[in-house]
């Protein structure tokens, strides 16, 4: 099942596992990082969805199958999140997100903590830096972006192989999700990661408990960017995946999984 609401007068698409939803169950919100849409989410929002949780592995503005334009600033991101839970008469949920998506979560929680219950942060940095040679080709549109990403996103070890499904190119398959995006749409997402100044302060105003995903050897968010948002949280568990780059999802799905599992969410 999918659900297609209006978010701000815009068209939202969000992947619900293929579960009707059910108000006497608890929700979880999925949110992708710069570039990438609810596909990322395949194994993780498909279990909770059929272990008792409402799912929505949301497409955000101007990405996927939602209509609009990409949001150039969390803070905008984190406002959407919140006119997604009025859109979907969801009162309060837990929110997962993914590098950009971590940042917008992070954001939301700060700013609403009644209606956040938990947060799993997935390859979160404060500040979120980005290389000029990567912001300069995708606000020309240029291919080069995409595989500078590519190439950045992950470790040594899964460049080629090393995937958990049987010939699966990870790398090939994350540029190809990159290619389908609208122009201009990675652009605002790298402004948004760019211009982000208040992640420590957002994680010292977050009161629900929070989850940190962290790869080893993530180049995109390098762990050690992080430290200073995790001491600011008051209540968190920190997960570190050995040998693990930033498309977490994609090199060790079972153990982001199992993460989040022990959460619980």
């Amino acid at each position: 099942m999918i659900v297609q609401v209006d978010v701000n007068g815009f068209s939202t698409y969000a992947y619900t596992g293929g579960r009707d939803f059910d108000a006497t169950r608890p929700s979880i919100v999925f949110v992708h990082g710069a570039c990438n849409d609810h596909s990322v989410w395949a194994l993780q929002s498909r279990y909770f969805a059929h272990h008792g949780r409402n799912v929505f592995a949301v497409d955000t503005p101007g990405h996927g199958r939602s209509s609009g334009d990409a949001h150039a600033s969390v803070a905008d991101l984190a406002k959407w999140l919140t006119a997604l839970l009025d859109a979907l008469a969801i009162e309060r949920a837990a929110f997962v997100g993914h590098s950009l998506g971590a940042l917008a979560v992070l954001d939301m929680a700060a700013r609403n903590p009644d209606r956040v219950s938990r947060i799993a942060l997935l390859g979160p940095s404060a500040p979120m830096p980005v290389a000029e040679v990567l912001l300069d080709a995708a606000k020309k549109n240029d291919h080069l972006a995409f595989e500078l990403i590519s190439g950045w996103s992950f470790s040594a070890g899964h460049q080629l192989g090393g995937s958990e499904q049987p010939g699966i190119w990870m790398r090939g398959s994350a540029l190809r999700l990159m290619e389908r995006s609208r122009p201009g749409a990675l652009y605002n997402d790298l402004l948004a990661c760019r211009d982000y100044d208040d992640g420590v302060k957002a994680a010292g105003s977050v009161r629900c408990p929070a989850l940190v995903i962290l790869g080893q050897r993530d180049l995109m968010a390098p762990p050690a960017n992080a430290a200073l948002l995790i001491e600011a949280l008051a209540d968190k568990r920190v997960v570190t995946l050995s040998g693990c780059g930033h498309s977490m999802m994609a090199e060790a799905p079972g153990a982001v999984l199992d993460a989040l599992r022990a959460f619980p969410l």
